[in-house]
């Protein structure tokens, strides 16, 4: 493990907080690796940022053992991008150290479509319309999720 720290939980964590319930948050899943909820600041309507429930700060802190249930749970998002909000595709980045806003591991899974005007990474952020909008979006992909889950 690198010198960045690393623990189950960061006081001073704006993700750990999230995570632990003592952040408000619209949470559109959770296992016992990770939390996925909305950016309250998306890209794009139904842009999830997915953490582990660890607190690490860089993808190399994640240990090894975590990877793949980690990824697995991006891999799921990205298909929930599609199948729940009727995207055609996905951007799935991980900031690490550099325009990592919180140093805490976020994976970004922001939905795509086709003209929609995302360029290189330069991402202009549209903010939800209202608390219900950003319910509804979060229904969505909770719904999505279920039934990916109850198909698998």
């Amino acid at each position: 493990m690198s010198a960045t720290r690393s623990s189950e939980s960061d006081s001073d964590c704006a993700f750990c907080r999230i995570v632990r319930g003592d952040a408000s948050s619209h949470i559109v899943f959770e296992d016992e690796v990770s939390v996925g909820f909305l950016d309250h600041r998306p890209v794009f309507h139904g842009h999830t940022l997915l953490v582990p429930r660890r607190h690490v700060s860089l993808l190399a802190d994640l240990p090894t053992a975590l990877v793949g249930p980690f990824f697995a749970n991006v891999q799921l998002l990205a298909r929930v991008m599609e199948t729940g909000l009727d995207a055609d595709g996905s951007f799935v980045a991980v900031n690490n150290r550099i325009s990592q806003s919180v140093p805490h591991l976020h994976v970004h899974v922001v939905p795509r479509r086709r003209g929609d005007g995302l360029r290189g990474f330069f991402w202009p952020r549209r903010r939800y319309a209202s608390e219900s909008e950003m319910t509804r979006v979060q229904g969505m992909l909770v719904d999505a999720i279920g039934a990916i889950r109850a198909g698998a």
